[in-house]
């Protein structure tokens, strides 16, 4: 018998699919019909040409103060957590609509082209199975199935588990404790020894969870990591 959040999601899911067959797509962001997201509401958000470089992650007890070296060594994010994007992201996570997947999969894809991104295999950050199975799917696989299809590169989409659970990381508390949080929370399944990994997640806000999902890869060999995500809090 399936438990009562795998039902849930499960009519969530079929609830989408159902008002995608009933009624035509409208953009998150200006409510025009056509597409859940149009291209004048994605082309108002700033892009980030620069690259985030996360903090180290303090160290406690006896080594408290010193910092925890970084295993991703650079977060490249596509948007700027504003505007359009901002809802898209919250109805892709949270309102089932996995159609944005593939228009937001794109636009970081070519962010990757134009930056010159180089990997040989793409990982998605993995949820908790207990969180995997309220919402039904990973936002983050989606996008990297889209972001491989467009750049011909493979998904590990079980590379790395996450054997810890956490709060999201809209309701955590500050930057310290969202890296405590992530602290040893994943671990490598598929090690992908000298490959260059490029991680893939919807949202960097401290850059710790694409950081400690990183020691997990680096841990079981990874050359290289470096993350793509859609948007970053600024």
């Amino acid at each position: 018998m399936r438990s009562v959040p795998a039902l849930r999601a499960s009519l969530r899911r079929l609830a989408a699919r159902a008002l995608d067959f009933l009624f035509t797509p409208r953009c998150v962001g200006c409510d025009r019909e056509g597409a859940y997201l149009c291209e004048p509401c994605l082309d108002d958000v700033p892009r980030l040409a620069k690259p985030y470089r996360p903090g180290g992650q303090p160290r406690s007890g006896d080594e408290a103060g010193i910092e925890r070296p970084r295993a991703v060594s650079m977060v490249y994010s596509t948007f700027a957590m504003e505007g359009a994007v901002r809802q898209a992201v919250h109805d892709l996570k949270y309102r089932g609509v996995r159609a944005l997947a593939q228009q937001l999969g794109a636009a970081m894809a070519e962010h990757a082209q134009r930056l010159g991104i180089q990997a040989d295999v793409l990982v998605p950050v993995p949820l908790h199975r207990t969180r995997l199975r309220e919402r039904g799917y990973n936002q983050a696989a989606l996008l990297a199935e889209e972001v491989g299809r467009r750049l011909g590169l493979p998904v590990e989409s079980n590379a790395v588990a996450r054997v810890r659970p956490g709060q999201p990381q809209a309701v955590s508390g500050g930057a310290a404790q969202r890296w405590e949080e992530v602290r040893d929370a994943f671990q490598a399944q598929r090690p992908p020894p000298g490959r260059r990994v490029l991680l893939i997640d919807d949202v960097c806000t401290t850059g710790a969870t694409l950081d400690a999902c990183a020691h997990a890869l680096k841990a079981a060999g990874a050359e290289h990591v470096v993350g793509l995500t859609l948007a970053r809090q600024q």
